[in-house]
């Protein structure tokens, strides 16, 4: 296996459409894309594998609730023995706005739960994540983190939201092509303006509470 992708969110029908769901709804983008189908119980996770741009790839979509999900990575890296700079994580970062990802080559969680338990499997942070904008700048400041992540979009937030969506899947495939350093240089340009606009924006949600879907 070249690569394995994994796609952050929360099994069940309930939390197809939620802030907190946008890894796995990038990583079915990619399946959509390519004619893989994601649908084999393995690793804990719903996987599909195929072949992007030539190279082999798995794409995973943990079944174990977010902040479980270092669970069944671990498993699917250990099965392939993948060294850490082919493994890319997908996920939604409430530090970003809407509408805008963020790419980066190694990094820690932040206050994501999933991305932690990730890094707490793996035992590092040295491997490509995607990260996601759910920040809608005004929301977000009312609302305890649990609720606001696990709710849907506003439908003004939804068309920039889809277009974040299309965006991460276009680095996914940018790193598999050309790398991920041209996939920083590619995505991160606006998203450093947009990061240094919201700053402080998110501060009220971060004291919200948590739960084993978050």
């Amino acid at each position: 296996m070249d690569y394995i992708i994994i796609g952050l969110g929360n099994p069940g029908a309930r939390y197809e459409s939620t802030k907190h769901n946008m890894g796995f709804i990038a990583v079915d983008i990619l399946a959509e894309r390519h004619g893989i189908k994601v649908n084999r119980i393995r690793h804990r996770a719903l996987t599909g594998e195929g072949i992007i741009f030539g190279q082999k790839v798995l794409l995973i979509k943990p079944q174990t609730y977010m902040n479980l999900s270092g669970e069944s990575v671990r498993n699917a890296v250990d099965y392939y023995k993948a060294p850490h700079d082919r493994i890319i994580v997908i996920y939604d970062d409430i530090d970003i706005p809407i509408g805008y990802i963020r790419v980066r080559q190694t990094g820690g969680p932040g206050s994501h739960n999933g991305m932690r338990s990730v890094v707490l499997n793996l035992c590092g942070e040295d491997f490509p994540r995607i990260r996601i904008g759910i920040n809608d700048g005004q929301t977000a400041r009312g609302e305890a983190l649990t609720d606001y992540v696990l709710g849907g979009f506003r439908k003004q937030d939804k068309d920039a939201a889809e277009t974040a969506l299309l965006k991460a899947a276009d680095a996914a495939e940018c790193i598999l092509r050309d790398g991920v350093g041209t996939a920083m240089n590619r995505y991160n340009a606006r998203s450093e303006v947009a990061n240094a606009k919201a700053s402080g924006e998110d501060a009220e949600i971060k004291k919200g509470g948590s739960d084993d879907r978050r």
